[in-house]
């Protein structure tokens, strides 16, 4: 049976919810524009991988801040512990599924050697671009271009992280993968690492996910995680391969490893609740 307190403490919540959405866009925000110039005036004062190793890290900064500040003042909750284990390891391809605009900033927040594989138009972004080239992020408009930019990045000791699903997910838990991350790790015999993001709040669908609009206020609490899926090994090509065109080999092995790791991630993340 609904009380009287249990009716009016609806509206309070919502009114605390719409108060939490302003707060955590307006921080975010806030924390892009007071680095924008900086990014500016560093690129050029930085160059090289002196200037996209400090341009990770201080995005990565940047992005715990943020995450910090909507534990405080968001109900929101983040377990993001398994991150930490990669922090020290050697450079892989980090590969996961995509169910909001959050989870770059889950990821990103815990490693502060990342290289993101990003659409083109947020490099383009006047609120994003300047950060993103300076700490080396990789536009996906030319698929053979980021291939080559992504190995140049895992050979400066960089992670790499690609969400091969293309788009945020439309058709959970996981929509059809692309071959990019398993093309590269043919290119840099680097393996691939997979990443299971879940999510869970009162409201099925994950807040900022496909089709959400920036004023539609999320259902608090809300709770996230990243966890550490199979790692996904694949032999590097023949250094006589040419680097411009792929062979029919590659095409096979890339398109058969793309085929189980989607098979194997939309199983993993089916059989387990949020956690």
């Amino acid at each position: 049976m609904t009380t009287r307190a249990d009716r009016n403490a609806k509206p309070l919540w919502a009114a605390y919810e719409y108060l939490a959405m302003g707060l955590g866009l307006s921080f975010l925000a806030l924390i892009c524009l007071l680095w924008l110039p900086f990014a500016l005036i560093m690129r050029p004062l930085l160059p090289g991988l002196r200037g996209r190793r400090f341009g990770q890290l201080i995005i990565s900064w940047g992005f715990r801040l943020y995450l910090g500040f909507l534990r405080l003042a968001c109900a929101s909750h983040y377990d993001l512990r398994d991150l930490d284990a990669l922090r020290d390891q050697p450079p892989r391809i980090l590969v996961a599924n995509h169910p909001s605009l959050l989870d770059v900033v889950l990821i990103v927040s815990r490693l502060p050697n990342v290289v993101c594989v990003m659409k083109d138009s947020l490099m383009r972004n006047i609120l994003l671009g300047s950060a993103a080239r300076l700490a080396g992020y990789i536009s996906n408009k030319g698929p053979l271009e980021m291939v080559l930019q992504a190995g140049q990045a895992l050979d400066e000791g960089a992670h790499v992280l690609l969400f091969p699903e293309g788009s945020r997910t439309r058709q959970f838990p996981l929509d059809a993968l692309n071959n990019s991350a398993a093309l590269i790790a043919r290119r840099t015999g680097i393996p691939i690492q997979s990443l299971l993001i879940r999510f869970s709040s009162p409201d099925p669908a994950p807040y900022l996910g496909k089709g959400w609009p920036l004023w539609r206020k999320p259902k608090l609490p809300q709770y996230w995680s990243v966890r550490l899926g199979p790692v996904y090994p694949l032999g590097a090509e023949p250094p006589t391969q040419s680097k411009t065109a792929i062979s029919p080999m590659t095409r096979r092995e890339t398109a058969a490893l793309t085929a189980r790791i989607e098979t194997e991630l939309r199983y993993f993340l089916s059989r387990n609740p949020p956690s």
